[in-house]
C-alpha cells in the first residue's frame, strides 16, 4: 500500500505529531510513505529524520486558486500513484482532496483535528461530497461539529473516530510530586485558542488569595508580547515563567505538580493525555474534548467555561492535599493507557487505512 500524508503546517502540533506517528508506523509495517509538508516546517525536518520519503509544497488559503500550482500538486499525485492519501488542514483540503481524486488515488482521507463547525459553504459541499471518500475525527467532540451546520455534508457512518495515540513506554503510574512552593504547568502554543489571558488571571486570583506557587507556561507563539505584558501588568513576574519552545515534554511534566488547560476548545487534548501519562492532576475547562479525557472528580477537575474562581479553587485543592493529587494522577494514568497507548491505536489506525 503506498499512502501519502498531506500537511503542510509550517508549526507543530497535535495534528503534525499524529501524522509523523502514523508515518513512521505504516513504514515499518511495509507500506511505502511519502510526507508532504511546507518546506519550512518542522514535520518536514522530522520526517526526513526518520528516513522518510517527503516532498515540500507551500499551500496557502488561495492556493486552489493558483491553477500552476494546482497543476504541479495533480502530477506528483499521478506520477506517484497513491492508495491512500491523508490530509489534514482546509487549505490543504481544497487543493490536494480534487487533485487526488483528478489522479485516481481510491481512498481519499480528511482527518479532522479542530472542534469547531465546519461551514455550510458551497466549496465545502463541493469537497466533502465531490471529492473525499472517508473522513477521520480525532474525538468524538470534533466528530459532532462535523456536521454541526449542514447534517448532509457527509455521510455520518463514514466518519471514524480515531484517537491520537502517546507512547507508554517508560513511564508508570507515580507519586505527587512535592515541590515547594508547588508548581502549577501548562503546555500550548501561544495562541489566542489555549486562552492564555484567562490563566494568567487565574494566576492573579491565586496570589490574591495567598497561594505560594509557581506556573510554568511551555510554547511559542504570536501572542507571547502580549502575554508577558499581562503578567508585567498584574505583578506576577516572581510567579509566571514563559519556557519557551519545550523539547523535552517528560522533563517537564516532571517539573509540575499540577497542570491547567484554559483552551477555548480542543479537537483533542493531546497535551491532556501527555499529563495523565505522567500522573499529573488536571484542571481544565468543561469544553470541546476535555471530557473525552478528564473525568471531573476522578483524574481532576472540570470547570463551567470561564468560571475562573471556580478554576483557581480546584487549584487550591489540590495544591492542599497530595494524596488526592496522587489519586487522581494514578487515575489518570490508568485511564490513558487503557484509552490513548500508542500501540493501540496505532494498529487500529493502520487497520482502517488498510480497510
Amino acid at each position: 500500500m503506498k499512502v501519502c500524508f498531506f500537511n503542510t503546517a509550517q508549526v507543530w502540533g497535535g495534528g503534525e505529531k499524529w501524522h509523523l506517528d502514523m508515518s513512521t508506523a505504516l513504514n515499518a509495517e511495509g507500506c511505502d510513505v511519502v510526507v508532504v509538508s511546507n518546506k519550512a516546517s518542522e514535520l518536514l525536518h522530522r520526517a526526513d529524520a526518520c528516513g522518510l520519503e517527503t516532498k515540500g509544497f507551500s499551500i496557502s488559503n488561495f492556493s486552489f486558486l493558483n491553477p500552476i500550482l494546482l497543476f504541479k500538486v495533480y502530477r506528483f499525485f499521478k506520477r506517484q500513484q497513491f492508495d491512500v492519501v491523508v490530509m489534514n488542514f482546509s487549505k490543504d483540503l481544497k487543493v490536494a482532496a480534487p487533485m487526488s481524486k483528478l489522479a485516481g488515488v481510491a481512498k481519499r482521507i480528511y482527518r479532522r483535528g479542530s472542534a469547531i463547525p465546519i461551514k455550510n459553504t458551497a466549496i465545502n459541499r463541493f469537497l466533502f461530497s465531490k471529492c473525499l471518500t472517508h473522513v477521520i475525527a480525532n474525538s468524538e467532540s470534533t466528530k459532532a461539529t462535523i456536521l454541526q451546520n449542514n447534517k448532509n455534508l457527509f455521510p455520518a457512518e463514514k466518519i471514524k473516530v480515531l484517537y491520537n495515540g502517546i507512547d507508554f513506554n517508560g513511564f508508570g503510574p507515580q507519586q505527587a510530586s512535592e515541590h515547594n512552593p508547588i508548581v502549577i504547568g501548562t503546555l500550548g502554543r501561544l495562541e489566542i485558542q489555549k486562552r492564555h489571558d484567562i490563566l494568567i488571571e487565574i494566576a492573579s486570583l491565586l496570589k490574591e488569595q495567598g497561594l505560594q506557587f509557581k506556573m510554568l507556561i511551555g510554547g511559542e507563539g504570536r501572542l507571547r508580547a502580549d502575554i508577558e505584558q499581562q503578567v508585567n501588568t498584574l505583578n506576577l513576574n516572581n510567579h509566571i515563567v514563559l519556557k519557551g519552545f519545550v523539547n523535552d515534554v517528560a522533563k517537564f511534566f516532571e517539573q509540575i505538580d499540577i497542570f491547567v488547560l484554559t483552551s477555548e476548545w480542543e479537537g483533542f487534548g493531546y497535551v491532556l493525555a501527555e499529563a495523565m501519562r505522567s500522573s499529573k492532576p488536571i484542571v481544565a475547562f468543561d469544553t470541546s474534548s476535555n471530557p473525552e479525557l478528564v473525568f471531573d472528580g476522578q483524574n481532576g477537575f472540570l470547570v463551567p467555561w470561564q468560571d475562573n474562581a471556580r478554576f483557581a479553587n480546584a487549584i487550591c485543592q489540590l495544591v492542599g492535599n497530595s494524596e488526592l493529587r496522587t489519586k487522581m494522577g494514578r487515575t489518570g494514568f490508568n485511564i490513558a493507557n487503557q484509552r490513548f497507548n500508542i500501540a493501540k491505536n496505532k494498529q487500529l489506525t493502520i487497520n482502517y487505512l488498510k480497510e
